[in-house]
Parts: C-alpha cells; sequence; structure tokens
C-alpha cells in the first residue's frame, strides 16, 4: 500500500513548496528492482573516484563527482536497462529539488559581501573583540547563534548573516578560524532543531506523519544533551587558547577597521532587516535578496560607497586595504561570483544523487538496511544510518529525511514504536551530518559562507558527532523511547525477539 505522505511537499528555508517522490523498494516493480550487488557497484565507483581525485591527485569534488554520474549513467542504462530518458529524469528532478539551495547559495556569497562594504560586518567585529575574552567566546557564540537560529528558522540564514562576523570576531582574539566555525554550527543546527519554523522539521514531522510539535518535544532532550556537552568542550578549548592574545592587537585591529569604515550603530539596519523579515515568517530568499539591496543602499549613505561600487562589490567582493594584514584577510569576499566553485559541487552532487534515487538503489539499500533491524537499538542505528547513507549518496539532506523516514515507518509501527522515535532519528542523524558530508549542499554552503574548508570544521563541529551518537544512546538505553498506548520509558528498551518483517522483503 502506497504509504500516505509518498508525494511530500516542504518548504526550504520557510520557502516555496518543493515536491519529491522518492521511489520506495515495494513500489518498483522486481523486474525494474536492482540486486543489492548491482546497487554497491555505482557507489564503490563513487567512493573510488572521489579517493582517487581528491585524496590522490588534490583536485576538487567537481570532476570526481562528473566521473562518478558517467560511470552510474552508463551501468544503468548498460546493466539495469534504465532509458536515457529516465536518467535524465531523475538528474532534472533531483536538481530541481536543490535549486532553492543553488539561489540561496549565489544571494548568501553577495549579502556577506555586501554586509562588508555597508561595515555591519567590520563594525561587529569592533565591538566583539572588545566585548568578548578568548574564554567564553566559543561556547557563547554556539549559545548565541542557537537562539537567533530558534527564532529565525533558518541555520542558513543565521550562518549567512552572522558568519563572517564571529569568524573576524574568534581570529581577533587568537582563536582559530576551524573552532569557531565549529561553534557556529553547533548553534545553528541545535537551533534549526528546535524551530517550528525550520523547513527540515516541518519535513521530519510530515513523512513520519507525526505532529510538529511532538516531534520538535521529541528532539528536546537529546539536542540540548549533545549542545551542553559540546558547550563544555568549545568552554575547555576556549581555556586552551587565553591568553594568546598579542598585546595592542584589540587596539590594533579597532584602528584598522575605524580606518576604512565608519564604526555606527546606522550600519546594524541590515541586520534588523533580515532578522526581522525572517521572524515574521518572509521566505529564505527574499529575505537574503532585501538584506542585499538593505546593505548595499547602507554602504552608499553611511559608507560613501559609490553606487556603482557598491554592486560592483556585491558581484566580485570585497579586498579593503585596512592597513593591517589580518583584518585585510577578514574583509576578503568573493561576492557573487565567488558562488560559482560551491555551485558546481552541488550540481553535480545532485545529479549522481538523482541517479541513485532514479535507478533505485537508493531505496534497495534502505530496504536492506531495515532488514537488519531486530530490536528498538538496532531499528535506531539502522535509521541513523540509512540518514547519514543518504547524505553521502544523494548529497541532499533532504533526501536523508524522506527516504529513510518513509522506508522505515511501518517497521517502528510493527514494533510498537510511536512515530515520534523515527522523526527524531532521521532528523537527528541526517540534518546534523549534512554539514560533515563535503559534497553535500549544506557542507558546500557552510564551508563557502565561513571559509573554511568542511574537511577543517569538522573535528570541530561537536554536535554534528554528538546529535546522532546520543540518539545511538537513547535506542539502546530506551531513553526518551516512546511505545504506542504507554508512556515514554525511561528504562532499557526491551529485549529483541527477533526479525522484524519489512514490507515487500524477498
Amino acid at each position: 500500500m502506497r504509504p500516505r505522505y509518498s508525494h511530500v511537499q516542504t518548504k526550504r528555508g520557510n520557502g516555496r513548496m518543493v515536491e519529491f517522490e522518492p521511489r520506495l523498494f515495494e513500489e518498483i516493480p522486481v523486474v525494474d528492482r536492482p540486486s543489492l550487488a548491482e546497487s554497491l557497484v555505482p557507489i564503490v565507483g563513487m567512493v573510488v573516484f572521489l579517493s582517487v581525485g581528491i585524496v590522490g591527485f588534490g583536485l576538487g569534488p567537481q570532476f570526481p563527482l562528473l566521473w562518478g554520474i558517467a560511470f552510474t549513467g552508463l551501468f544503468a542504462w548498460y546493466r539495469l536497462g534504465t532509458s536515457w530518458e529516465d536518467l535524465y529524469d531523475g538528474i532534472t528532478e533531483s536538481l530541481l529539488m536543490g535549486m532553492q539551495a543553488i539561489l540561496i547559495i549565489f544571494l548568501a556569497y553577495t549579502l556577506v559581501s555586501t554586509l562588508i562594504q555597508a561595515g555591519t560586518i567590520p563594525t561587529l567585529m569592533y565591538y566583539g573583540v572588545e566585548l568578548l575574552t578568548p574564554m567564553v567566546f566559543l561556547p557563547l557564540t554556539a549559545i548565541l547563534v542557537a537562539v537567533i537560529t530558534v527564532a529565525i528558522g533558518s541555520s542558513w540564514t543565521a550562518v549567512g548573516a552572522l558568519g563572517v562576523a564571529f569568524i573576524g570576531v574568534g581570529s581577533g582574539l587568537g582563536i582559530p578560524a576551524p573552532m569557531t566555525a565549529g561553534a557556529i554550527l553547533s548553534g545553528a543546527y541545535t537551533g534549526d532543531k528546535l524551530s517550528p519554523l525550520s523547513d527540515t522539521t516541518n519535513l521530519a514531522a510530515a513523512v513520519t506523519d507525526t505532529d510538529l510539535y511532538t516531534h520538535i518535544s521529541a528532539m528536546r532532550p537529546g539536542s540540548m544533551l549533545a549542545l551542553g556537552i559540546s558547550l563544555v568542550l568549545y568552554g575547555v578549548l576556549g581555556l586552551s587558547v587565553s591568553g594568546n592574545i598579542p598585546a595592542g592587537r584589540i587596539a590594533e585591529i579597532q584602528t584598522a577597521i575605524e580606518g576604512s569604515y565608519s564604526v555606527t550603530p546606522l550600519v546594524f539596519v541590515p541586520l534588523i532587516v533580515i532578522f526581522g523579515l525572517a521572524i515574521y515568517g518572509i521566505p529564505a530568499l527574499p529575505t537574503l535578496g532585501a538584506g542585499i539591496f538593505v546593505s548595499a543602499l547602507t554602504s552608499i549613505v553611511v559608507q560613501g560607497t559609490g553606487f556603482a561600487s557598491a554592486w560592483s562589490a556585491a558581484l566580485s567582493g570585497t579586498a579593503p586595504e585596512t592597513g593591517m594584514k589580518l583584518v585585510n584577510g577578514l574583509l576578503e569576499s568573493g561576492g557573487m561570483t565567488d558562488a560559482a566553485w560551491a555551485i558546481t559541487i552541488v550540481m553535480a552532487a545532485l545529479a549522481l544523487g538523482g541517479l541513485f534515487e532514479r535507478t533505485g538503489i537508493l531505496a534497495v539499500l534502505a530496504h536492506h538496511l531495515a532488514r537488519l533491524c531486530h530490536g528498538t537499538g538496532s531499528t535506531t542505528g539502522v535509521t541513523a544510518l540509512s540518514a547519514i547513507s543518504m547524505n553521502v549518496l544523494a548529497a541532499e539532506q533532504y533526501i536523508s529525511i524522506v527516504v529513510p523516514g518513509m522506508s522505515l515507518r511501518n517497521l517502528y509501527s510493527e514494533q510498537g514504536l510511536e512515530s515520534q522515535n523515527l522523526s527524531r532519528a532521521v532528523e537527528a542523524a541526517g540534518t546534523t551530518t549534512s554539514a560533515l558530508v563535503p559534497w553535500t549542499s549544506g557542507a558546500v554552503y557552510m564551508s563557502g559562507v565561513l571559509g573554511v574548508p568542511t574537511m577543517q570544521y569538522a573535528p570541530f563541529y561537536f554536535f554534528g558527532f554528538l546529535s546522532p551518537l546520543v540518539l545511538l544512546f537513547m535506542g539502546a538505553t530506551g531513553w526518551r523511547i516512546v511505545y504506542k498506548d504507554s508512556v515514554e520509558s525511561t528504562d532499557a528498551a526491551p529485549a529483541d525477539d527477533g526479525p522484524v518483517s519489512v514490507a515487500g522483503e524477498d
């Protein structure tokens, strides 16, 4: 029987409705369904191409992903009998699903440059290095970003508007940029998971047939525990870097900024507009677009920038000459044109993910992973593995929620588990880990906006690791696991009673 939410509609960044209808295992005719061995061939090929291209030859992800697209397409056509038309449709539908991510990346790069030109980010740096100390900076950054993200419901908007400023303040305090980026992301994804305005939070509730606020309540204990541990770790990092600020550095930074920008509260108008629109519920694209226009106007009125120069900075970026190398480096940006490198990665990864989805490879993998479930602990673990695998293979956090959320829903019901256990699992393991896979749209966006490569900030993005680990702990111990016709369990999960049947199993 076709699941109730086989046709999914959701919003990216509170924006336009995005439609996505995944192929489920039981819906694929047996004659067209690839075997597990056949499904693994393109996946192994992708891993080999990425390893050889990136690690072996030092290439960017674009061409290894392109090799994977070519290999998967030829394999699907020759071995699986998939028509070129179906393969093309799979690619185009995946690109359409990711189109708003692509447009947001363009706008975010543009916004960063206009906020710098307007003096907004330099002024935040000016006051930040004066008011904050290295010991409290990292945990306080995570907390502030979390609160802002809960309010506006978009981790992407929060990072795009404030990320560069926090990176600049941290660098001025002697804190390495990867540490600051990790703290920013920990706060952003915590807030995103707890906000009723978040698109992925709404999506996880929808595809699992869970009430939105029931889902958020289920997410809250694990998310807060993961954030709490992260804050302790950031506090330890802050202690390790405290006292490393050379004498007079803060004064030098402030002098350099004052010499190139007008430091005044008026430059915060773009941020007020951005966050005001986001809190009011305006979609991400018009919110970011409005921020760009207001920032350009602020740079003209407050900083005295010419009209053409303001928009040239939006297109080509900024390269200030403040007289201090550190400040120059922090306030350099590439503008809209610099987004092209990131967009090519996202488009290639989405295209490859579209091929995996259209050929049924993702459905087959989800089905066989489900066969490993023998109880609450293993079911939670398999759900987490499925969500993370979808991030790696499909490069889109939507699929990391939708495919396991719909594929495993009957399984949770058979085990007597309430749907919020599934909604929590797909989001705690899917959305939060998307920023750890270098070719996903989330990781490309975050690394591009923050100016820190994924592999550099990953070790300090504690929430990204702790969220799925806490989820596994919950599944293994039964903490906060909710069973049908019962209250939340605080005891250990029931013992495994043997394999659980899966719909469509051969």
